[in-house]
């Protein structure tokens, strides 16, 4: 009997915390089992959330991107065709240059050409005047050469004055 009362004494006590643990820890750890499926609920959520706007910024950073590099293609055009424009215009310039020096050089040389031409001119003119004095006074320094130019002189003089008689 003894068996029997430890038995039912065992099984009350059970019972007991069994009612005690129903009663008391159960609605307890219920209402941390809600609040716990509550909270991976909005985790869940915030994480779908999260998700979303990481996968919309990511759409947002692939369009950026691709908008950079339209926009950098678009610059880097417009930098060659500036470019080229730029040395199309300096070639431009440079033949200006080019034609304008040369220009001013043909007309340097046609200047010294003339000068150089005018000095040998009155060069040529001083010596063939020297010449001319040199050789007129070795002819002359001849007695009978002397005297043929003196009368070839008058005879020319006399025929001078006959044509203008005659006029």
């Amino acid at each position: 009997m003894d068996t029997l009362l430890n038995y039912v004494g065992a099984l009350l006590g059970f019972a007991v915390i069994v009612w005690v643990l129903v009663r008391k820890v159960l609605p307890a750890v219920n209402t941390l089992a809600a609040q716990r499926q509550e909270l991976i609920a909005k985790q869940v959520s915030d994480a779908k959330l999260a998700a979303d706007r990481l996968a919309e910024a990511e759409r947002k950073y692939s369009d950026a991107l691709t908008e950079a590099r339209t926009e950098s293609a678009k610059i880097r055009d417009a930098a060659r065709a500036d470019a080229e424009r730029i040395v199309a215009e300096m070639r431009e310039q440079a033949d200006r240059e080019v034609e304008r020096i040369t220009q001013r050089a043909e007309e340097d040389l046609v200047t010294q050409r003339q000068q150089v031409i005018r000095e040998l001119r009155g060069r040529i003119g001083e010596l063939s005047v020297n010449l001319a004095g040199e050789l007129v006074a070795e002819h002359l320094s001849e007695p009978a050469n002397r005297q043929a130019s003196v009368d070839k002189l008058l005879d020319e003089l006399e025929a001078m004055a006959a044509s203008e008689g005659e006029a």
